[in-house]
């Protein structure tokens, strides 16, 4: 009997870990950005601004042609300028009129507990962290999750 507690223990558990990596993609692999509306002002502006700064220390200082997939959120709209503050050219749409490489961003930006999770992806890196949202802006409440693909 012990076997059959632990078969059925180890089955929900493969359950759990694949319906936790379900996430809605974008066609170029990316996840689809998304951001709650009620992310903005400061608050969208401080979490724009320290992720782009958090993002610029992996890849560089604007290194690259940044397109944009947008949700048309408030975040996304501060995602950009924060981009283009860093020297970062953006598109938001794939017709640059030029042969220009372009590096595919992302973000998700979820509630989470009382804090703000904000996740930044491109085809090689993703970034993440939490925040504590105030009636003055946002601050980091974690430290920079960083992952490499290939």
């Amino acid at each position: 009997m012990p076997f059959v507690a632990l078969y059925h223990a180890v089955a929900a558990s493969l359950l759990v870990l694949l319906l936790s990596g379900c996430q809605a993609l974008g066609t170029d692999g990316l996840v689809a950005s998304k951001a709650p509306a009620s992310i903005a002002g400061q608050s969208a502006d401080a979490i724009a601004n320290d992720m782009v700064g958090r993002l610029s220390e992996q890849i560089g200082p604007g290194t690259a042609t940044v397109a944009l997939k947008q949700d048309g959120s408030p975040f996304g709209q501060a995602l950009a300028a924060a981009l283009q503050g860093r020297g970062y050219a953006v598109v938001t749409d794939q017709a640059t009129g030029e042969k220009v490489q372009l590096m595919s961003l992302a973000y998700v930006i979820d509630p989470f507990e009382g804090q703000i999770l904000a996740r930044l992806s491109t085809n090689d890196l993703e970034i993440a962290r939490a925040y504590s949202v105030t009636a003055t802006g946002a601050s980091p409440a974690s430290p920079l999750s960083v992952m490499r693909r290939g």
